[in-house]
């Protein structure tokens, strides 16, 4: 009997939940920035957010962390969060609300498997907003496993998708 386990292959993160200093702030982003909807407040205390009428994909909460500080960037946690979108067009269109919310970002890159925006939440809590592409165009190594790497996404490139 093969003792090494295989997670179900149909298994999929269902929702991520964030300690967040001033769950406003929060809302400010991931609601009105980023267009999630919200599906639930607990009080003032916590929200639950969604994409499509999902309960939600990420819950917000200041149990522990209401008025501190973002987490040291030198510590251990959380690096980001990746939301996937759809199409490469979707993501072009969150690239354009975002660059004329003037809300920076942290990075922008092609990883050949996809391609992503990055950016920080008000609490300093890693945000990646990407695309995948058609897995028949990703590239493997002579031994099969992925080819991936890190190179500077042409920004103005993705914005020509929303001229269609």
């Amino acid at each position: 009997m093969d003792n090494i386990y295989k997670i179900p292959s149909q298994t999929r993160i269902g929702h991520v939940h964030l300690k967040v200093g001033d769950l406003e702030k929060s809302l400010e982003f991931y609601r009105d920035l980023l267009g999630f909807e919200v599906t639930m407040l607990y009080g003032n205390q916590a929200a639950f957010i969604s994409a499509g009428g999902y309960h939600h994909h990420i819950g917000l909460n200041t149990w522990h962390s209401k008025g501190l500080p973002p987490a040291p960037v030198n510590s251990v946690g959380l690096y980001h969060t990746a939301i996937l979108y759809p199409t490469r067009k979707d993501l072009a269109a969150i690239f354009w609300r975002i660059h004329n919310a003037k809300y920076p970002l942290t990075g922008a890159s092609d990883h050949g498997v996809s391609e992503a925006l990055y950016l920080d939440d008000p609490d300093g809590n890693g945000v990646e907003l990407y695309w995948d592409k058609a897995k028949e165009l990703w590239s493997t190594d002579i031994d099969g496993s992925l080819t991936m790497f890190t190179k500077a996404l042409d920004l103005e490139d993705l914005l020509m998708e929303l001229e269609d």
